[in-house]
């Protein structure tokens, strides 16, 4: 497959797409600092303090959870920490609370723990709190976000040999184990292992200060911290669903570092640009009429102008997609193109299953999560235009986080009819199994139909490394592609913040999921 070229009438709708929005957002951009100081009192900035503009209030600070966008963006690496983690530049894995590693058997690794660390409840860090940690995520019945995105089913072993010492066995050899424990941010003793918890003590450089609920969460320096004291001893993160508010606090000195921009929201030379691995697909549920049929999904895959829609609404940077991954990604197929602009094809294909009965006039609901990326909605109501074109009969649901996950992981929302979600997906791993066992497996977390066969080609897959690895993944997507077609990928994203004079702050590729306000220094 190739990509062709967007049709000038297709160009044409989604130049007046963009256009449409542009009064909207001058409106909001006119109003802007007027309506961010009235909803939460934010004045002039304090010497002493980074204030963080976020898109949405995080749903939970639970560290179990810290794989959700908006929870790890607050809490990875400010109030807790990894044993490991990964450098988001080269991939390596650094030390932190664990200070050396090494596998010691087909299954079995070992783990030298960090002295001298407290947690923020006065409780001591040892093996045996980072045991707790990895059973209350991965072996209990919490149902954590990181045991379904990074270990699956697969239980660990634990084996705290000393206070300093702890194995960790796998059920089968596991090459990247110390990238999987990279995602579990290690908790204190005391914290509940059969709830969850709301506000949770970690070892990070901060600790939670006070949560307003609706207002901000403010962090402050945790003194008792065994690294590098960061420079400022307080933050504060705020929320504002509309980007151009957002924006505007940056350029008016109410914030400084702001999330999930882009340059038409008005950020100006404030806008820094960074990639963030991040992938926007619609995602099939695959087992109900008409989307069963695989006539169907192929249909929607070639009904979507993803040129047209990066060029109108995401032009510095962003890449049509092929694969669920982007390129740096180990698995990463070089070789596949994205499914060519083909409304004929798409219209065609509609009909074919329609003659063979598919009842493809069925309302198939599209589910969006409210200002999870930069226009968001605007990209869901192309495509919702898109499908209509094509004899789709496509409604459009556009909800907020916790509504959107009842949908997004199992067990999944049912009776409701057919349903696609629009979704963005990161690998900050840097590794495909990440990606494909949560989405493609037929019993992974996101995930709703596959095959036999394809659950076979990413259970021997898990266990390779280095070029075997590689090569096994890469057919993975390809296979997804040709036979299975659970996604219509759409792009891979670049992120753009916000950041204010007044302070230095590089972003990375892990930037969008984990935000180390510790590196933030004054300019």
């Amino acid at each position: 497959m190739t990509s062709s070229a967007v049709p000038r009438s297709a160009k044409a709708r989604l130049t007046r797409s963009a256009i449409a929005v542009v009064p909207i957002i001058a409106l909001l951009t006119g109003c802007t600092v007027a309506n961010s100081q009235s909803d939460s009192g934010v004045g002039a900035l304090e010497g002493d303090t980074v204030r963080v503009v976020l898109q949405q209030e995080p749903p939970t600070l639970e560290a179990c959870e810290a794989n959700l966008t908006s929870t790890g963006v607050v809490v990875r690496s400010n109030i807790t920490e990894p044993l490991v983690e990964r450098d988001p530049a080269t991939g390596d894995l650094d030390p932190l609370l664990a200070t050396e590693w090494s596998q010691t058997g087909d299954t079995e690794w070992t783990f030298t723990m960090r002295e001298g660390v407290t947690f923020q409840d006065g409780e001591k860090f040892d093996a045996a709190a980072a045991a707790h940690s990895i059973d209350r995520a991965v072996n209990s019945d919490l149902g954590c976000n990181v045991e379904g995105y990074v270990f699956g089913d697969a239980d660990l072993g634990l084996d705290v040999v000393n206070d300093t010492t702890l194995k960790i066995t796998t059920e089968e050899p596991d090459p990247i184990l110390p990238l999987k424990l990279s995602f579990i941010e290690i908790v204190s003793p005391a914290t509940s292992d059969t709830e969850k918890v709301r506000e949770p003590a970690g070892t990070g450089p901060y600790e939670i200060a006070n949560w307003s609920s609706g207002n901000n969460i403010r962090l402050t320096q945790f003194a008792d911290y065994w690294g590098d004291k960061p420079e400022f001893p307080n933050v504060e993160y705020v929320w504002r669903g509309e980007a151009t508010v957002r924006a505007a606090m940056i350029t008016n000195g109410e914030a400084d570092i702001a999330t999930g921009l882009s340059q038409d929201d008005g950020i100006g030379d404030y806008g820094v640009p960074y990639p963030n691995n991040e992938t926007v697909a619609v995602r099939f549920q695959g087992n109900v009429a008409p989307l069963d049929d695989i006539r169907i999904r192929q249909a929607i895959n070639y009904a979507i102008d993803k040129q047209g829609i990066v060029d109108a609404l995401y032009p510095n940077g962003d890449q049509v997609a092929a694969q669920i991954i982007p390129e740096g990604v180990v698995g990463h197929n070089p070789d596949l193109e994205p499914w060519p602009f083909d409304p004929e094809m798409a219209s065609q294909l509609v009909e074919e299953a329609r003659a063979d009965g598919v009842p493809v006039d069925t309302e198939i609901q599209l589910v969006v999560r409210t200002a999870q990326f930069p226009k968001i909605q605007e990209v869901a109501e192309i495509l919702q235009g898109e499908f209509a074109e094509i004899g789709l009969n496509v409604n459009l649901q556009m909800l907020e986080t916790a509504q959107h996950l009842e949908y997004q992981t199992a067990p999944f929302v049912t009776n409701q009819g057919p349903i696609m979600l629009l979704i963005q997906h990161g690998n900050q791993a840097g590794d495909a199994q990440f990606s494909v066992d949560q989405y493609f497996l037929s019993d992974g977390p996101q995930s709703e139909f596959g095959t036999d066969e394809f659950d076979a080609m990413m259970d021997a897959a898990r266990p390779l490394s280095g070029d075997e690895r590689e090569a096994a993944y890469e057919e993975i997507m390809n296979y997804e592609v040709e036979s299975i077609v659970q996604m219509a990928f759409i792009s891979h994203q670049t992120g753009m913040l916000g950041v204010s004079d007044r302070i230095n702050y590089t972003p990375n590729s892990a930037s969008g999921d984990e935000l180390r306000i510790s590196t933030v220094t004054s300019a």
